[in-house]
This record gives C-alpha cells, sequence and structure tokens, in this order.
C-alpha cells in the first residue's frame, strides 16, 4: 500500500474498531495483526488511538566481518605473544604483524592477513569470547602477585632520584622452594627499569650476598643504558656492606623501602608475577641443573619480554569521590622506549636496533617454551 491509502485504511478500521461489539474487536484486531505484522498489544493500542503507527525499518542482521578463520590466525599471534591482553596483542601485532606473515609463521590466507591489521582490540575480544573455549586465565604458576607498591627512604644519595629517565631501577628476590624454605634452593633477581619498564632476571644459587651481588652484576651488565639508582627492600642480601661500597664507588644511588610499609617497590613487585612467576611457577629448584637452565631461560626473556612484548605504564590516578580512575600511556615494548628517550646514547641505540634484526620472536618463543617444559618437569612441591 502507498502512505495516502494505509492511513486511509487504518482510519477506516478505528471507525470500525470504536463501535464494535468485544468480539468483532477481536476479529478487526486479528486482520490488522496479519496486514501489518505487528504485535498484538501494539496492533491494539494502534486502533484505540493510544498509539501512532510507526512505520518501522526491517532490521537485518549485520554481516560477520571477522570470521572463525580470523579467531584462528588470531590465536596464532596471541600463543607466540604468550597470551597477552588484547590492547598489548594489537600493539605487538602493529610492529612484528607483517613479519609472521612473510616468514610463514601464520597458517592464514592473504585475505585473514588483511583483516588482522586492522582489528581493534575490542573486536579482539568478542572474537576470542566467541570462538575460544571457555577457560581460565593462563597461568603457568600458582601465587598470585604481590601487593603494588611505591616509595623509597634513601639510604646512600650520590644524586635525586629522577623516575624521568632511564637508569633508575627496583629490584627484588623471588624464592623457589616450592612451599618448603628449608635447605639451598635457587633465587631470582628481578631488576625492573621505572622508566622504560625494561626488565632483566637473573638466577642464584642461594640467598647470600656473594651470589646476589653476582647476579646484580649480571643484570646490570644487559642494562642498555647506565645504571644511576637501585631501590630495594630491608632484607640482608640488599642491605650490606658489600652493596653499599659497590653503590658507593659507582655513585649510583642506593634507596630502600620503609620498614614496616607494604606499598613500596611498586614496579618490581609487579613484575615478579609477570616475568617470573608466570614462566617458571612456584616449584622448588634447587639442582645445578635447574640454576643453568634457569639462568638460559632469563637469557631469552631478556630479549623476548624487553622487545617484543609491549607494556603499558599508569600515568595518572584521577579521584573522584571514592572512584580512582587509572589513565594509561599506549602501549609499547620497552625497546621502543628506549630508542625514545634522549637520555641513551645513539651508540646504544644503534646496538638495540642491529640486535632487535637479528632476532626472530617464533624461534625466542619455542625455546622458551622448551626450557618451561624442562623446568617444570624437573621441579618439585611439598
Amino acid at each position: 500500500m502507498k502512505q495516502s491509502e494505509e492511513a486511509k485504511y487504518l482510519a477506516a478500521l478505528r471507525k470500525r474498531y470504536a463501535k464494535a461489539t468485544k468480539k468483532e474487536r477481536g476479529k478487526i484486531l486479528d486482520e490488522y495483526v496479519k496486514t501489518t505484522g505487528y504485535h498484538r498489544k501494539h496492533a491494539s493500542a494502534v486502533l484505540s488511538g493510544k498509539r501512532q503507527r510507526v512505520k518501522r525499518p526491517i532490521r537485518r542482521p549485520r554481516r560477520d566481518l571477522y570470521t572463525a578463520e580470523d579467531a584462528r590466525g588470531l590465536a596464532q599471534v596471541s600463543d607466540i605473544f604468550d597470551g597477552i591482553n588484547s590492547k598489548l596483542l594489537r600493539a605487538a601485532m602493529d610492529n612484528e604483524l607483517e613479519h609472521l606473515y612473510q616468514k610463514g609463521y601464520l597458517d592464514i590466507r592473504p585475505e585473514c592477513y588483511e583483516r588482522l591489521k586492522h582489528i581493534s582490540p575490542a573486536t579482539m575480544d568478542r572474537l576470542r569470547a566467541r570462538h575460544s573455549p571457555r577457560r581460565g586465565a593462563k597461568r603457568r604458576g600458582r601465587t598470585k602477585p604481590g601487593t603494588l607498591l611505591k616509595s623509597q627512604i634513601p639510604v646512600r644519595t650520590w644524586a635525586d632520584w629522577n623516575e624521568d629517565r632511564p637508569g633508575f631501577t627496583e629490584m627484588d628476590l623471588v624464592a623457589h622452594d616450592g612451599g618448603n624454605p628449608r635447605g639451598e634452593h635457587a633465587w631470582t633477581l628481578n631488576f625492573t627499569d621505572i622508566k622504560t619498564g625494561w626488565t632483566e632476571s637473573a638466577a642464584a644459587r642461594n640467598k647470600a650476598q656473594i651470589h646476589v651481588f653476582a647476579a646484580l652484576r649480571t643484570v646490570r651488565g644487559r642494562l642498555p643504558f647506565p645504571l644511576l639508582g637501585v631501590d630495594s627492600d630491608n632484607g640482608s642480601e640488599f642491605i650490606n656492606d658489600e652493596l653499599v661500597r659497590y653503590c658507593e664507588q659507582e655513585h649510583l644511588t642506593f634507596t630502600r623501602s620503609r620498614q614496616g610499609h607494604k606499598n613500596d617497590g611498586a614496579h618490581v613487585e609487579q613484575k615478579n608475577w609477570t616475568t617470573v612467576r608466570r614462566f617458571v611457577g612456584d616449584l622448588r629448584y634447587d639442582t645445578p641443573e635447574q640454576l643453568a637452565w634457569l639462568n638460559e631461560l632469563y637469557e631469552c626473556l631478556h630479549l623476548y619480554l624487553n622487545f617484543f612484548v609491549p607494556v603499558m605504564k599508569l600515568k595518572e590516578k584521577v579521584r573522584t569521590g571514592s572512584k580512582v580512575k587509572r589513565v594509561y600511556d599506549e602501549p609499547q615494548t620497552p625497546y621502543a622506549r628506549v630508542l625514545a628517550s634522549p637520555h641513551v646514547s645513539q651508540r646504544a641505540k644503534a646496538k638495540l636496533r642491529a640486535t632487535y634484526k637479528q632476532l626472530d620472536v617464533v624461534q625466542l618463543k619455542r625455546k622458551i617454551d622448551r626450557l618451561i617444559d624442562k623446568l617444570w618437569a624437573s621441579g618439585t612441591r611439598t
């Protein structure tokens, strides 16, 4: 019907409907519902004049742009980057997707590759929820990350503590006792730069000062920028004459967390989970062979995490009443943050670029997985 004919038809029905008996109204209503396709309640309201007739557009289902093939391709990429969240994965794909596709590491068609180049983090989440099996969060370890902390009290100062440039770091020890603290077992010295998120780890035979100090020298040697300051907790493995003398000789700012405060050392406490527990779990490692595997793993993670896995840094906290909104910067790899820093020398940046060109993220991830399998198979738990 044309618009004018529909209006005339509705007007005629309304006159009949107003004068009809209850039984006749039911027949008129049946006729109108069949003609228009309206719901019976809505049709009754229209005929009685309580509601104006609305011509509703036909809603057709939106065609899915992304398919199950895209979900499988996304899963392949996600596995290479250890299942990081979609915002971080999008940043990693911006850097590495073309390389992965050209090298043949992704079993996808060209059309799928083109779609993955433009997929947003929100769409990734929807695609994963629709096509991925329901399971818990991926965790290699069974412990939870520690409370996030921040604040320092100077122990020995040669310069102002400055978090706006690379070189000021936090460090902490992670135990690998498998729930049994007795006897000698391995520890991991975890070391993270506050400005860039650059993280290094090294395993120590035990908690003795000599082994912890050796691990500290190892991680310092891997840093792509000069070490300017270190912050630790109040453990005797850090607060000792040897480390204090070393910082004095090297003109390093040395600070420690406040005694009895559970809110210091936020950056490294977070990294204890994301760069140590998530990979090696909470099993007991106490043999020389396991210690060697741990250090081999950390040499690989030094490249994998710093060059390929993006991180987000907290810019500010905005409090509105009892609610706190956290504002983060754009995800970037620690490698990219170092290259963007004006405080890092061009020589150091050139060395980093040369190292990056020689790396293959897939081969690196496969080696990491092999080492993790060895450690998990050999570790014990009480």
